[in-house]
């Protein structure tokens, strides 16, 4: 099973063998003969290739990258474009970490990571400097010897096949990026994204779990405008209704005797959302928060606001008609486009749901194929989630955070650079009379 890699095989690499023009090489194209074609001096020295990493970056304005693999050292994020003068410590953050770690509760992996978070970069007398914020995870609990038959064999519905199929190589102990555990640079920048957002806008985002496999919350046992984070947090599945909370345990515990996993769906809510957030054509608003959900991994759904039910309706049945409140603003009287019109917040409460698969990796005997073509069965080993939702809620608060904050500072940008419209607009900053002092 080893491999010989050669540098000669890669992007801009010069051709040293018949045998490196096979499928899965990556050259240069062969130069015309020089009679053919005439070029200035100056322009016939080849030019170096450059490789940009790509997809560990989400964001444009609040950018956010993670680093690390499942087994490596750590993992990890770098934030860049953080407005100074926040107040930040690693407490900010080790929350929403504490709740996304391994090892909390008998249907959660049993892997044991404490998860400590460092800041390592980016704050000065505790506050951000608007410097890039590099945070840090180390991992003390790898267990490789666990991946041994998975390094032979792939995981049916896994990652592992489709990375070679792209990269031609992978990190095979704990699945390397693919493993949920990058997601840990996700939830830490979340963690900064919400207390920004909440400091600024009163935006609070908040997520629970609405089914666990078919044990499904009826939408009208929980209120999105008054749910708490305590009632979220009050049981190991994460699900602010006791009744079903204990539903949802039992059909996790049910599949977890026997080896195998189930999926569920986590319902975030956003409440006090700035008006105004997202942009047209191609930027609305919930074309990002369903690319931020779906890029968290074992994600195989979305929907906002009445989602796919609203195709049961009559238009007549589905708008959400105006009216003038108290204090003399436009609200809604429904909120069946899920706080989101044309692709940008109007204000009201944004709802969403995320649909997370069964775990891939089971300690039941599958089907599948080997690394070099031969039929064979598997039994995974290892330490893993029997249902990955209760852990996934600060996951998709993460997420949401962070598309919330980069709208929030586009809009800023585009919008408020002139006094705004007050016929129309509302300011995004939420009136306060407590401002952070900064040490000089």
């Amino acid at each position: 099973m080893a491999s010989n890699l050669s540098t000669n095989h890669f992007l801009g690499a010069p051709s040293t063998s018949a045998g490196s023009s096979r499928l899965g090489s990556l050259q240069s194209p062969p130069l015309l003969p020089p009679q053919s074609l005439q070029l200035p001096a100056r322009r016939s020295q080849s030019k170096r290739f450059e490789i940009q990493a790509s997809g560990s970056t989400y964001g444009n304005y609040f950018r956010v990258t993670t680093f690390g693999e499942s087994h490596g050292g750590g993992v990890g994020c770098v934030v860049d474009g953080c407005p100074p003068r926040l107040p930040l410590s690693e407490e900010d953050i080790q929350g929403d970490l504490d709740r996304r770690r391994p090892g909390q509760s008998r249907i959660t992996t049993p892997r044991k990571e404490t998860d400590t978070c460092k800041i390592a970069s980016g704050i000065a007398d505790g506050f951000t400097t608007g410097s890039p914020i590099k945070v840090e995870v180390p991992n003390t609990d790898q267990r490789g010897n666990d991946y041994t038959e998975m390094s032979l064999a792939y995981r049916p519905s896994h990652a592992d096949a489709t990375y070679d199929f792209k990269y031609g190589v992978r990190s095979v102990q704990g699945g390397g990026r693919s493993s949920a555990r990058e997601t840990i640079g996700r939830v830490a920048a979340g963690a900064i994204a919400k207390k920004i957002l909440k400091q600024y806008a009163g935006t609070e985002v908040l997520a629970y779990v609405s089914q666990v496999h078919n044990v499904v919350l009826p939408e009208n046992l929980v209120n999105d405008e008054t749910v708490t984070l305590d009632q979220i947090e009050s049981n190991i599945v994460r699900c602010p209704n006791p009744e079903y909370a204990g539903k949802m345990i039992a059909a996790i515990d049910a599949v977890r005797v026997r080896g195998d996993s189930v999926g569920g769906v986590v319902t975030c809510i956003v409440r006090n959302v700035p008006r105004g957030l997202g942009s047209p054509v191609f930027d609305k608003l919930e074309a990002e928060l369903a690319k931020a959900a779906m890029s968290l991994p074992a994600t195989k759904g979305f929907e906002f606001g009445s989602g796919f039910a609203g195709t049961f309706m009559t238009g007549s049945e589905h708008n959400d008609e105006f009216y003038m409140d108290e204090q003399g603003r436009i609200r809604t009287k429904t909120n069946r486009s899920g706080g989101i019109q044309g692709g940008i917040s109007n204000g009201e409460t944004i709802n969403m749901r995320v649909a997370f698969k069964p775990t891939s990796t089971i300690s039941r005997k599958q089907n599948t194929v080997t690394r070099d073509k031969h039929d064979t069965e598997l039994i995974a080993r290892g330490r893993h989630d029997p249902c990955v939702v209760p852990r996934a809620v600060p996951m998709v608060e993460a997420m949401v955070a962070l598309v919330l904050i980069d709208q929030l500072m586009a809009q800023y940008a585009q919008c408020m650079l002139f006094p705004i419209n007050p016929a129309l607009q509302e300011p995004l900053e939420v009136p306060t009379n407590e401002q952070a002092q900064v040490p000089l």
